[in-house]
């Protein structure tokens, strides 16, 4: 693109220059040469004296400081990416996290806004010229922004408050050049968190966007989970109210976001009632609606005025593979009778891992106790603490560390996904949850396997 045309369409749509895809694209490549720079600077400060560790980490500080910066900058899978990192401050070692706090919490609910004339031209390019006609009133500052669109406060012609979701005009076409540009980066990632497969995650984040991105597909998976929950005591979805081309419109629920909540402090009591609620809502709906609700996200819960839960952002929910149950049941049978032989056969038999040759099942039952603690156990208390030593299980650099041999089937995906989000957002929460018992209350397998092999764990009815 052209200097000039990439003027005339910034004025046009409302970007800065930075989120055009040109300059999106020269911000992710300058990150490598940054990267390079300080290390030869590092080199001659070492020369001059000073401890190879303090370069170390005066590098690794200035990476991540760099890093999420320009994450929180960009739209599409690059702000995606750094959101789902952004889930895991507390679960990265102190030293690292301090630094960029600050600018991972901005990413889980902050993206660069549309202006109010790029908002118009949108809306116009989706339901035409006369779009305003549609609305009684319509409030051109958004409410809230997000990775590939934001959403605008409404009153709907027949006087229904509403949600109207935009998609970033421009969004379908960066995500190819982001996927690319973010393999090119994945090292520096790797730098602040050093063992994770950031290319495989840039993969997962792509395609889950590309799902994302097709509002139709949206405004289905919400409807399916509003009649599901239609007048449910504890939850509820707002009703999709109509959907064209990039543009979702839906019921507005007020409510008070969780992201608030976490800010504020809430009561032990009050965060172990979220923590509940959030578990109970992820397992149960895979049975209830057929679906997996896979963003169980800080800003897509809200606390309503007579304590119930609002629901939103159903784009990443697609359904359970067909065997699934199968699958599920071979691996809690596994995980829980604590046989490294039947362990070792179930990763083989589903291709959990990755080549031929010995694998320590005894080790890695070891590193799973955590888990199966949390089937087993009346409640588990999530800490950043207890996440932080999860994650340096994963992410230790020896040789001997079983995940290096690890592979996840691609049918389970949907699950990765929305436990690793659900497990982040208890931690935050600091919540202390039955776990074990919701999943039962939903899995009929799960139960069955955790009464015959632990029935201590049974409930007095």
């Amino acid at each position: 693109m052209s200097s000039h045309n990439e003027t005339r369409w910034s004025r046009k749509l409302g970007f800065t220059r930075a989120e055009l895809p040109g300059a999106r694209n020269m911000q992710l490549a300058a990150l490598p040469a940054a990267f390079a720079g300080r290390h030869t600077a590092g080199v001659g400060k070492r020369l001059l004296g000073t401890p190879k560790q303090t370069v170390r980490d005066e590098i690794r500080e200035r990476t991540a400081q760099h890093v999420f910066e320009v994450l929180g900058s960009l739209r599409g899978c690059a702000a995606k990416l750094g959101q789902i990192l952004a889930l895991y401050p507390g679960g990265v070692p102190e030293e690292i996290a301090g630094p960029y706090r600050e600018a991972l919490a901005r990413l889980q609910y902050a993206a660069p806004p549309m202006l109010p004339a790029a908002v118009d031209a949108a809306l116009t390019e989706y339901l035409g010229p006369d779009w305003r006609a549609d609305f009684r009133e319509f409030d051109d500052r958004h409410a809230t922004a997000a990775s590939i669109g934001q959403v605008h406060r409404a009153i709907w012609r027949d006087g229904t408050p509403v949600a109207v979701k935009i998609r970033y005009p421009g969004v379908t076409e960066s995500i190819e050049s982001d996927l690319r540009q973010l393999r090119r980066v994945a090292h520096l990632v790797a730098v602040l968190l050093p063992g994770m497969d950031i290319e495989a995650l840039a993969d997962e984040v792509c395609a889950g966007i590309r799902c994302e991105l097709d509002y139709r597909c949206e405004a289905d998976n919400q409807r399916a989970f509003a009649e599901n929950y239609r007048d449910d005591p504890e939850f509820v979805i707002p009703r999709v109210i109509d959907q064209h081309a990039g543009v979702l419109i839906t019921e507005w629920l007020e409510g008070e976001p969780l992201t608030t909540l976490l800010g504020r402090g809430e009561p032990s009591a009050s965060r172990d009632r979220l923590g509940t609620a959030i578990i109970r809502f992820c397992v149960g709906s895979v049975q209830r609606v057929g679906l997996i609700y896979c963003d169980p996200h800080p800003g897509n819960f809200l606390v309503l005025a007579n304590g119930r839960v609002g629901v939103v952002d159903f784009g990443a929910c697609p359904p359970p593979p067909s065997g699934i149950d199968d699958l599920l049941a071979a691996m809690l049978d596994a995980g829980l009778s604590g046989d490294p032989a039947g362990l070792d056969a179930m990763l083989r038999r589903y291709e959990f891992l990755r080549g031929d040759g010995e694998f320590d099942a005894a080790e890695f039952l070891r590193v799973l106790e955590p888990f199966r603690r949390i089937a087993v156990d009346p409640t588990t208390t999530f800490t950043s603490t207890w996440l932080r030593a999860r994650m340096s299980e994963g992410l230790n650099l020896r040789l001997t560390n079983v995940h290096r041999r690890l592979a996840m089937p691609p049918e389970l995906s949907g699950y990765c996904r929305m436990l690793l989000t659900l497990v982040a957002v208890l931690a935050q929460l600091e919540a202390t949850v039955a776990v074990g018992d919701i999943v039962a209350d939903h899995l009929p397998e799960f139960a069955a396997i955790r009464t015959a092999l632990h029935p201590m764990t049974v409930r007095d009815n």
